[in-house]
């Protein structure tokens, strides 16, 4: 059967551990160089080409030519999608299970750069409370007329937002805290919209992302959310 074939080729692409590195740290949607990649993959820059070539070739990378630098980042958020997915239903044979990791990535993420993690999880829960998004079905949320205010005040503007082929506001399932958060271009929008305000600092080697001192007072004000007693009761 064709599809069955084509999914057999991909898992025997992530299959590979050095492939399921580099896939993993491309999850947050940025570019990196094939250095760059095999150094976080812990292998040498020849086989990191080797292994971008495989994922090109397959259509999952997209690269961007910059001056002698070749950049590589995954081809579509439906990969990021499809890929956070496998993690949620892997096997863990090398460390604890995912629920119960307690680190700076579980804490706080980029996933295809919409905010993930514990408090990604607590970021759409108090916009449930506040009825800025509601559930839609098993795989979306909705935003209604409060939303709509609420997302303007931010600067985000959801019309232009509505006319992306990406889904507007997807329910994303947090591979560690077995929870939706919020996924889609709203949901890069409105992290992006954090990081412009310097409420959120990314990590420049990781997926990792900071709580600046003007964004614990920031979220707690918006949201609700007092971030230094979430990070408390995580790390207990």
């Amino acid at each position: 059967m064709p599809a069955a074939k084509d999914i057999a080729i991909i898992g025997t692409l992530l299959g590979d551990d050095t492939r399921a590195a580099i896939v993993a740290a491309l999850l947050d949607g940025r570019a990196f160089t094939a250095r760059e990649l095999a150094h976080g993959a812990g292998v040498t820059p020849q086989t990191a080409s080797f292994h971008l070539s495989k994922l090109d070739g397959a259509g999952l990378l997209n690269i961007l030519p910059q001056g002698r630098h070749r950049f590589y980042r995954l081809a579509s958020p439906d990969i990021a999608d499809a890929i956070e997915a496998l993690a949620r239903i892997a096997p863990n044979t090398k460390a604890k299970p995912a629920a119960k990791r307690r680190n700076d990535v579980c804490f706080a993420r980029t996933c295809y750069n919409h905010l993930a993690g514990c408090l990604g999880i607590a970021v759409t829960e108090a916009l449930q409370a506040r009825d800025v998004i509601k559930l839609s079905g098993e795989d979306d949320f909705l935003v209604p007329a409060t939303g709509e205010q609420f997302f303007n005040d931010l600067g985000i503007d959801l019309v232009k937002l509505r006319k992306r082929r990406r889904l507007l506001a997807r329910q994303c399932l947090d591979w560690s805290e077995r929870k939706p958060h919020l996924g889609g271009s709203l949901g890069q929008a409105m992290t992006d919209a954090f990081v412009k305000q310097r409420w959120l600092r990314k990590q420049s080697d990781s997926r990792h992302v900071y709580v600046t001192d003007i964004g614990h007072r920031a979220i707690k004000k918006l949201l609700g959310v007092d971030v230094e007693a979430l990070e408390r009761t995580f790390c207990a």
